[in-house]
């Protein structure tokens, strides 16, 4: 083969190779970001349901289904939620494990069925899960119209929730009762992405670095309506939206608190996570990484990294664990004691991502408690 046909195979084969390599990212960056994402966690391993009883159910034996805590259960056309194991399985059955069944909210559940564990406990709205009177609130956002819950309470400093990847507003319902019983008003968002809310412009998730001005908003809506100071909760990406917030917002000044469950403060390991999750293969990766940069222009800095630790000035509290698998606790533990003025870190082992409150309620409830207590 003659030098230049050579020359210019080569460069064919390389062109190719770069367009594919192009292409190739950005479906790993596409099967991460795209939202809304109904697609399972890393840690969310469909079970198959062997048997059911009174009160009892057994899954698929696996360390999913060995989780201690409270779960919500989903499948095609079902939920269910379920408590912690109650025995080891029966001699001849070591490839099931029993949980409590504490009721069935949606459907009915079949022997053979497949599910999955999720943090969500609830379904439908406030009233219909758990009796609270709320109402269909309007939140004016930059890109339209955002639907929040509000359930309403008796004090001025209000706490605004808003749910993380993979989630719905449906995920702060866990902890909306505890909220009214501490007599505060909730505001659950849906953000951009999220069904009835706009359409993200890319049709993509930020991981919070865009989304948390419709946390903003929600700040704004607040302040009109009366509060005098909010509480941001955040799970997830939603946690990121709030620090987000807390550091960017013109009302970051009526912001009073922050709790943090699962933060996503390195951007690029929770992207490696989710496309991993989602069936890219790890050669992959690092291209997703890449074209995620590209479609949404995600900087390349952790959250750490950024000016949000010094510009931090609301108390806080991060809800972590160790075995979280789509955002690492390591930043969670960084933050704590680069700011031990502000925050403060409750640990939760044996606990996947966003999922700090289903392991264990009551130590979740009791960290809770003490910290929005001088905060009433």
């Amino acid at each position: 083969m003659r030098p230049a046909t050579a020359a210019a195979v080569a460069a064919t084969s390389v062109l190719g190779v770069g367009a594919a390599a192009v292409a190739a990212g950005r479906y790993a960056s596409d099967a991460a970001l795209g939202a809304p994402s109904p697609r399972p966690f890393p840690a969310d391993r469909r079970l198959t349901v062997h048997a059911t009883a009174a009160g009892r159910i057994a899954l698929t034996r696996s360390f999913s289904a060995l989780r201690p805590g409270t779960y919500g259960l989903t499948g095609r056309g079902v939920h269910a939620v379920v408590g912690p194991v109650i025995e080891q399985a029966p001699r001849g059955s070591a490839d099931t494990v029993v949980r409590r069944l504490e009721g069935v909210t949606l459907g009915s559940i079949e022997r053979g069925a497949k599910v999955r564990l999720t943090p969500e406990l609830h379904r439908g709205d406030p009233l219909a899960a758990l009796g609270l009177t709320y109402e269909e609130a309007e939140v004016p956002g930059e890109l339209g119209t955002l639907p929040a819950w509000f359930v309403p309470g008796a004090r001025d400093t209000w706490v605004i929730a808003v749910h993380g990847l993979g989630t719905t507003r449906d995920h702060p319902m866990n902890l909306m009762g505890f909220l009214h019983a501490q007599q505060f008003p909730v505001l659950a968002l849906a953000y951009r992405g999220d069904a009835g809310a706009p359409r993200s412009p890319d049709g993509l998730a930020h991981l919070g670095e865009s989304e948390w001005r419709d946390l903003d908003a929600a700040i704004r809506y607040a302040v009109r309506r009366g509060a005098g100071n909010v509480i941001l909760h955040g799970w997830s990406s939603g946690a990121s939206m709030a620090l987000h917030a807390a550091v960017n917002s013109a009302l970051r000044d009526r912001i009073c608190g922050l709790v943090l469950d699962s933060p996503v403060m390195d951007w690029r390991a929770t992207l490696r996570a989710l496309a991993s999750a989602r069936g890219v293969p790890s050669a992959l990766l690092p291209l997703a990484v890449r074209a995620a940069q590209g479609q949404t222009g995600l900087h390349g800095a952790r959250l750490l990294d950024t000016s949000v630790p010094a510009a931090l000035h609301a108390p806080t509290l991060i809800v972590h664990g160790p075995d979280d698998t789509l955002a690492p606790w390591e930043p969670s533990r960084e933050l704590a004691a680069r700011r031990p003025d502000l925050v403060s870190l409750h640990s939760v082992p044996q606990a996947p991502h966003a999922a700090m409150w289903n392991a264990d309620p009551t130590g979740y409830e009791e960290a809770l408690r003490r910290f929005l207590t001088p905060l009433m």
